[in-house]
């Protein structure tokens, strides 16, 4: 009897197909791999460019701005770790007394950072470098502390005093980058843009450490995700030190770094006076005579636009769980606005980079009328989309105002009190932001009429601001003072 042989239309065997589906799969994973390394490659040498451009890479801003992307990868990976501790255990929408304390938390650093870290940072006038490193050198020591209060049974004795000393780093080296950049602003850059040049740095780490984060909680621990923060504070801390020597120089002058410039000399300082008392009244004196009208004004219009986006978030908080828009559930309705709000937040980085040349003062009006707007047509035609739609303007109207307010601030204010001056900006703009959300927790969810009444107060705000500045424009300098008339 012959050999049975198979029909020549027969299927392979199945361990043959499986073989070949899976060297597909491979060859597929493979090149999709090349090609993502690739593309990164491409965006990472791009984005190199950007930071160094216009003059940025030989003045030494773009290592100022990829030591604060470094420090918000870091504060990502914090943030996603403490997520599921006690730190965030409280709900914002469960009750209004325990929001009322987690606003009270949030004000918590800032009574340290204005009276304390701000004069501490203008007295530094030789170690701003090192200050900076001090903060990253302290949220490393605060997460490693932080790390083994949740490891096993979480331990709030540690774990809350230790998140709020992150905080208070987070904030000084907040205050003290933006106090020590203009020594490294080049020629080709204004204010504005360097300071959307850094937020912009900021939201990029944010982005992407936050999921890197979230999967180091997801397969260690947030103990090892808090470790692994502590490592990348360490690098930052190394990094601050090695920026330019030029910040601790009082003799360079903002917007002029070239060598061959003819740099004045520091202004002599008087004799200081003697006693913890007086010096504390010269210190407050020489403070308010150095923030001119143009800082105040803008300070005002900040602190209602940014007052808008803490009543947005805490009243639709209450809202949307009261009264939830197009049958969609509560969370999903918040988490959509907020996501609004950081895309317009994204797109105010975005164009602070492109107001090149464009007066601040403008900005900040120009913001403030928008939220006043947006406030209006979201009572007016109250729903889904206007919501949507007010969230992504308040974000991006406190995204350019802020940025703005940092301009003016560096550009009027002197070197000697310039971290004070960004230290009480950060505490009136967080008390803003407190105040507002406390309305918003405490006016009653009744569709968009919290708007109606929001719109009220930014358009009066408005017109307080805009009649400052016109009035200031009318006031003749002081005359000088010469010599009485004989006889």
């Amino acid at each position: 009897m012959g050999a049975v042989t198979a029909p020549d239309d027969a299927p392979p065997p199945a361990g043959d197909t499986a073989g070949a589906h899976a060297r597909g799969v491979a060859r597929a994973a493979g090149t999709a791999a090349r090609e993502t390394a690739a593309l990164t490659r491409v965006g990472w040498r791009a984005t190199r460019r950007f930071v160094r451009s216009h003059g940025a890479g030989e003045t030494g801003l773009a290592k100022l701005i990829d030591l604060t992307a470094l420090g918000s990868a870091g504060d990502a990976i914090v943030t996603v770790s403490l997520a599921g501790t006690l730190f965030f255990s409280v709900p914002t929408g469960q009750a209004r007394g325990r929001v009322a304390v987690y606003l009270l938390v949030t004000m918590a650093p800032f009574a340290v950072l204005a009276p304390v870290v701000g004069p501490a940072l203008d007295r530094l006038g030789h170690g701003r470098r090192f200050a900076m490193a001090a903060t990253f050198g302290l949220r490393a020591l605060l997460a490693l502390v932080m790390a083994g209060a949740v490891a096993g049974t979480e331990d709030p004795l540690r774990l809350y005093p230790a998140a709020f000393g992150v905080l208070v780093g987070v904030k000084a080296y907040g205050v003290a980058r933006a106090a020590a950049m203009p020594r490294l602003l080049p020629r080709g850059l204004d204010l504005v843009t360097a300071n959307s040049r850094v937020s912009l740095a900021s939201l990029v780490a944010l982005t992407v450490m936050g999921p890197v984060g979230a999967g180091v909680v997801r397969l260690f621990g947030p103990d090892w995700a808090l470790r692994l923060a502590a490592v990348v504070f360490v690098v930052g801390g190394v990094l601050a030190v090695r920026l330019p020597a030029r910040l601790d120089d009082e003799r360079v002058r903002p917007a002029a770094l070239r060598e061959d410039d003819e740099v004045p000399p520091p202004e002599p300082r008087g004799p200081r006076a003697s006693g913890l008392g007086p010096r504390l009244r010269e210190g407050r004196e020489k403070r308010a005579q150095a923030v001119g009208p143009s800082v105040v004004r803008a300070l005002r219009a900040n602190a209602a636009v940014r007052a808008f986006a803490g009543f947005l978030l805490l009243h639709l908080a209450f809202l949307l769980r009261a009264h939830p828009l197009a049958g969609l559930p509560a969370t999903g309705l918040l988490a959509a606005a907020a996501a609004a709000a950081g895309i317009g937040s994204a797109v105010g980085a975005s164009l602070g980079s492109a107001l090149r040349a464009r007066p601040p003062e403008g900005t900040v009006l120009v913001s403030l009328l928008g939220t006043t707007v947006a406030a209006a047509l979201g009572w007016l035609l109250f729903g889904l989309v206007a919501v949507l739609a007010v969230a992504v303007v308040a974000g991006l109207a406190q995204t350019l105002a802020k940025l703005a307010l940092d301009a003016l601030i560096q550009r009027d204010v002197p070197g000697e009190v310039r971290a004070s001056a960004f230290a009480r900006s950060e505490t009136l703009l967080q008390l803003s932001w407190v105040v507002g959300a406390g309305a918003g927790t405490l006016l009653p969810p009744h569709g968009g009429l919290a708007l109606g009444l929001a719109a009220l107060v930014l358009a009066a705000t408005l017109v307080v601001v805009a009649t400052s500045g016109r009035r200031s424009r009318r006031v003749p300098p002081p005359a000088q003072a010469g010599p009485a008339p004989a006889g």
